[in-house]
This record gives structure tokens, C-alpha cells and sequence, in this order.
């Protein structure tokens, strides 16, 4: 038996924003979403030069080499993000979030690489687990016990990130999983996460078999609910081929 992945990825500028500065990308190993801030055309750079530096890893990796792999593509983004200020010091400011999954060439391991508060979501036998955390200062409010998940999502504060590719030293979250047959992940920015209730979106993850389908789906009710942000979307299936 041999695990494949399978992607499609969408994004919309969603209602409100008068550009998208969110970037993805959807390939056969390796799966990244990035959500630019800024200003609209350093945000719009920031998240396209993420993805322009993890663009190269999609392709067979070993095992044991996947978490190096992930570690050189931070790194390189941080260098161009770091080069792009420099060059023009009105760009300071700029950073990008970026959630990436790198799958083995032999199927049997997969590595998680994050910065900020887009999420990566794995739902596995009807079960729905948010795999990421968010490095944002709700977050660290609700860890500290001072606020809860619910009040969270109403915060003022709640956009304010801790931590995204800006150029600085950072310290992204790096892990391993093993993959099973019928996973199904959504990595998605926070246009999606943030209006849109985790009930629903393991409700559409389980109804909607089409990956594109799916996709779309789930910004569409980004969009139902008002559509306040970019909004990007990517579904990557676990499959047996």
C-alpha cells in the first residue's frame, strides 16, 4: 500500500478587503497557505514570497529529511522577506503567517511547519482536530486561563499576532505525523477560521467528498457570514493508491 496526497486549493478576497494578500499552494507533496500583513501590496508580497520559497520542496523528500526541508524554506523566506525591507523601508512592517505540510516520498510520515494564525485542521474518522496553535495574544490569554476559546473569537485584540515571517529570528512549530488512508486536511487562513464554526467545517469535510467541491463550499460560508477577510482555503486528501 502506497499513501498518496491529493490537493486543490481556493482563495476569494471575500467581501470587505479591496485585495487578497493571502498565497497558497497545492502540489503532490507539499501543501502551504500564507496570510500577507502590512498594508496591501507589502502583505500581498510578503505571503507570495513565503510560498516562492517553499514552492521548491514539492518533491520527493525522505522521511528523516522533511523537518531540514521545512527548516530551509523558513529560512529562506525569512532572508527574502528580510531583503524585500531593506529594500524599500516602507515595507517594514510586512510579514506573512505560513502553515505547510511536506509529505514523504514513500508515504509513510508527513511534517507540519508553523508561523502565525492561519490553521492546519486534520480530520480523521469523522473526528475533527485543530493540529495548529495559534501564535496570537488571545491565544496566550486562553492558555494563561485569563479568557476562554469562546470569548477569544469575540476579542478586540484577537487579530493581534505574536509571531509571522518578517524578516527577524522566529521560532515556528515543527512536527511529524504519520498519515493514514482517508485523512483529510484543511489548511486554511483565518478569513475561513475565523467566522466559519469547527462543527460546520468537520460537517463539510464529512459530506462533501470532492475536494474542489469542498473547497469552495467552505468559502462559501465564509463569504454567507460576511466575508470580512481574504479567505483561503486548501483540502488535501490522504489516499491509498
Amino acid at each position: 500500500m502506497t499513501l498518496k496526497l491529493r490537493s486543490v486549493g481556493a482563495s476569494d478576497r471575500g467581501l470587505i478587503r479591496s485585495g487578497n494578500q493571502d498565497a497558497l499552494h497545492a502540489g503532490s507533496w507539499l501543501v502551504a497557505v500564507a496570510d500577507g500583513m502590512g498594508g496591501m501590496a507589502a502583505g500581498d508580497l510578503a505571503s507570495r514570497i513565503a510560498i516562492d520559497a517553499f514552492g521548491p520542496l514539492d518533491v520527493e523528500t525522505p522521511e528523516d529529511a522533511l523537518v531540514a526541508a521545512l527548516q530551509s524554506g523558513i529560512e529562506l523566506a525569512t532572508a527574502r522577506i528580510r531583503q524585500a525591507v531593506e529594500e524599500d523601508p516602507e515595507r517594514q512592517g510586512m510579514g506573512t503567517t505560513l502553515t505547510a505540510l511536506l509529505f514523504a516520498r514513500t508515504g509513510s510520515c508527513l511534517a507540519l511547519a508553523h508561523v502565525g494564525d492561519s490553521r492546519a485542521y486534520l480530520f480523521r474518522e469523522g473526528v475533527l482536530k485543530q493540529v495548529t496553535r495559534d501564535d496570537t495574544f488571545v491565544q496566550m490569554l486562553v492558555d494563561q486561563g485569563v479568557i476562554t476559546a469562546e470569548q477569544a473569537g469575540s476579542h478586540p485584540r484577537r487579530a493581534v499576532v505574536t509571531q509571522a515571517l518578517q524578516g527577524d529570528e522566529v521560532s515556528p512549530t515543527y512536527a511529524t505525523m504519520v498519515p493514514w488512508a482517508g485523512d483529510r486536511w484543511l489548511l486554511c487562513s483565518d478569513g475561513l477560521s475565523n467566522v466559519v464554526r469547527p462543527d460546520t467545517l468537520a460537517e463539510v469535510l464529512a459530506g462533501q467528498p470532492d475536494r474542489e467541491a469542498c473547497a469552495r463550499q467552505l468559502i462559501d460560508l465564509a463569504l454567507r457570514a460576511g466575508g470580512p477577510d481574504n479567505v483561503t482555503v486548501l483540502i488535501a486528501d490522504i489516499v491509498d493508491e
